[in-house]
């Protein structure tokens, strides 16, 4: 009896030992290399890869413990992907509530695929938790003060969703969001398709921005991406309405005239060849997927079927008839 109580306390103590390491590890604070710390959690990532890609961003110094914390916390739930910012040392504990719940004293931006640079600067101008550093500066100056080596600033800008703490700059985030669409432009130019007639990843950023703005459906993005390189191959023009509305700029009201696809602007694809001189709004990943990998086909036309899917055709003659089918009702 003796010797199964020493056991027994042996045992508490061990645990009341064990939980007490467990707990000052939980909440001790995690020393970072630097403030403010970024990093980015992809879509559909695990605890374990999300903690993999924190310690590779320095924000952990190991994965293994981190996500072995989180087990015997029962704190495996869904990761809330993003990119995050971390202006203060922060408690592994608080880490973690940060990436799975949500509960913390991040704010959040969201920038969706497909608006135009100007749209982005309203958004960041009447963000209310954003420092507001950008309001007065030109163009230019802003792409000079977030590092950016291109004069024009249309579709250099990532969308995502950015988490950052409150009072950050609004050039902090434009800087991520700048440095991830160049990382994701340079993956997908290094892996793009052999024959395309594209001359630089810029001119990729350009067709994808296109495309992005004429998707109804995210299946079509190969389909529309095959139209417009073929196009090129061919020298044959674009011909895509939103660069002609891209060019009538603020003065567009929303209805597209006969008259304006024969105004001649430099974005418009009706009457110039080839791609115009800048992108026209800020493409998704997904757009420059479709950019560099179009599908294999032939196709020269498509129209617009009602249901946000697109019919292509290979001849204008096979083009007629869809548009007189899905467009003359």
């Amino acid at each position: 009896m003796k010797c199964s109580s020493k056991l027994i306390i042996g045992l508490a103590l061990a645990m009341l030992v064990l939980a007490g390491i467990v707990l000052d590890f939980a909440y001790s604070p995690i020393q970072l290399p630097r403030t403010p710390l970024e990093f980015s959690l992809k879509p559909g990532s695990s605890l374990k890869s999300a903690a993999i890609q924190m310690k590779q961003a320095g924000a952990l110094a190991d994965d293994s413990s981190f996500v072995l914390l989180a087990r015997l916390l029962g704190k495996t739930r869904q990761i809330k992907f993003g990119n995050y910012q971390l202006g203060k040392p922060l408690s592994r504990l608080e880490l973690l509530d940060m990436i799975s719940s949500g509960r913390s004293e991040q704010s959040q931006l969201t920038v969706i695929e497909g608006i135009t640079f100007q749209e982005l600067r309203a958004l960041l101008n009447t963000h209310p938790k954003l420092g507001h550093d950008s309001v007065n500066l030109s163009e230019q100056e802003l792409l000079k003060r977030i590092g950016a080596i291109e004069s024009v600033a249309e579709g250099l800008f990532f969308p995502d969703t950015y988490n950052f703490s409150s009072g950050s700059s609004d050039l902090r985030v434009l800087q991520r969001a700048y440095q991830l669409m160049q990382q994701h432009l340079a993956q997908a130019w290094e892996q793009r398709d052999t024959d395309l007639p594209l001359a630089t990843p810029y001119q990729a950023l350009i067709l994808a921005s296109i495309i992005e703005k004429e998707t109804g459906r995210g299946e079509d993005r190969a389909m529309i991406a095959a139209v417009f390189i073929n196009r090129l191959k061919i020298g044959m023009r674009l011909q895509t309405d939103p660069t002609v509305i891209y060019g009538i700029g603020e003065r567009f009201d929303g209805n597209l005239r006969r008259r304006d696809l024969t105004a001649d602007t430099p974005y418009n694809t009706y009457t110039r060849n080839g791609l115009p001189p800048t992108p026209i709004s800020l493409p998704g990943l997904e757009s420059l997927q479709a950019v560099t990998h179009p599908a294999q086909s032939k196709a020269l036309y498509f129209v617009a079927k009602g249901d946000g899917s697109s019919h292509f055709s290979n001849s204008l003659s096979e083009h007629n008839t869809a548009v007189n089918r899905y467009q003359l009702k």
